[in-house]
């Protein structure tokens, strides 16, 4: 009895499978270098979250925050290569990589962070976006990573106020050349050195976003932020684009909505830990300027405008474009 019943269940199953045959859940990883209480990491884990119900299960999202899964360059590659599915990237490493991300590293290339959405919603963003998936790495959506903007000794309200100024910049020739442009003497060192360079004068300023100036400490060795937003360089959601282009159509659609609206939650913490971090510096003490034009600022780029794109002449059509984006 138990027999027959037993074969009975085997046929309706096997009829079953070949009516609607079972999919294998994905079940990827994705890399974030961010610890708990950054914005991106309850993003990525709300990112998370979402997959797994839009997709009923099909897709699955174990996120691995902290690092754990290698250094940024290192996940960047595994993530082009396939070995990792997905990863929190910062566009600037990815400049090495995909030619047309490097748009975001040109100095007040944007005129404020809506504005750097803007141009990564149209056109522009598009074809970074095209350049970077066949690369590759697949941008999802885009993320807040905040404005940097400098901080001194003394108020920055034109590039005049940069000239004579050791100012800290990352190891990029993108952003000597912008300090010399105005003036000053970029002074690139890493970031663990900042504080005890400015501290001793070493260096005058540096610069950098709202969170990074309070959580480590700098707002103690100056007195003035000045916002100047000269760099607004965004991160991703990325995928690696062959895994992506594997899922039904559905599937995508699934995974780039679940990616877009953890996206938008990212966006509204990151404002608010930015917004919760200049009030904690004012009330420490330190003056914030806003630069009411921006103008001049962008005409010293004019310069450094001149030398990349004669470097990288086919990058001229897309400067152009983000620079007419409204």
């Amino acid at each position: 009895m138990f027999k027959r019943l037993s074969i009975i269940a085997a046929g309706v199953i096997t009829a079953l499978t070949l009516v609607n045959p079972l999919h294998a859940a994905e079940n990827w990883r994705a890399w974030n270098i961010h610890n708990d209480g950054h914005p991106n990491t309850a993003a990525m884990d709300r990112f998370s979250e979402l997959v797994e119900e839009a997709t009923g299960g099909e897709v699955k999202v174990e996120v691995f925050h902290g690092g754990v899964l290698g250094s940024q360059p290192d996940a960047l590659e595994q993530v082009r290569l396939g070995a990792i599915e997905l990863g929190n990237f910062n566009l600037g490493p990815i400049g090495p990589m995909v030619k047309e991300a490097n748009l975001v590293s040109l100095p007040f290339i944007f005129k404020s962070v809506p504005h750097m959405f803007r141009v990564l919603e149209g056109d522009a963003g598009t074809a970074i976006a095209d350049a970077m998936a066949e690369a590759g790495v697949k941008p999802l959506a885009w993320v807040d990573a905040g404005a940097r903007s400098f901080y001194s000794q003394k108020e920055i309200n034109t590039p005049e106020d940069v000239e004579g100024l050791k100012i800290r910049v990352m190891n990029n020739n993108l952003y000597t050349s912008m300090i010399s442009a105005m003036g000053g003497n970029p002074s690139p060192m890493a970031f663990a050195e900042v504080q005890q360079a400015l501290k001793t004068g070493v260096v005058d300023g540096a610069e950098n976003n709202f969170p990074s100036f309070k959580n480590v400490g700098h707002y103690e060795v100056t007195s003035h932020y000045s916002l100047s937003e000269h760099l607004i360089i965004p991160e991703c959601i990325c995928v690696n684009t062959a895994k992506f282009d594997g899922l039904s159509p559905e599937l995508q659609d699934a995974v780039r909505g679940a990616a877009e609206e953890a996206a938008l939650y990212q966006r509204e913490l990151w404002a608010v830990q930015s917004e919760q971090a200049r009030k904690d510096v004012e009330a420490a003490g330190i003056k914030v300027n806003e630069i009411a034009d921006k103008g001049p600022f962008q005409e010293a780029m004019v310069k450094v405008y001149d030398e990349y794109l004669a470097a990288n002449p086919d990058m001229k059509e897309l400067v152009e474009m983000a620079q007419a984006t409204e």
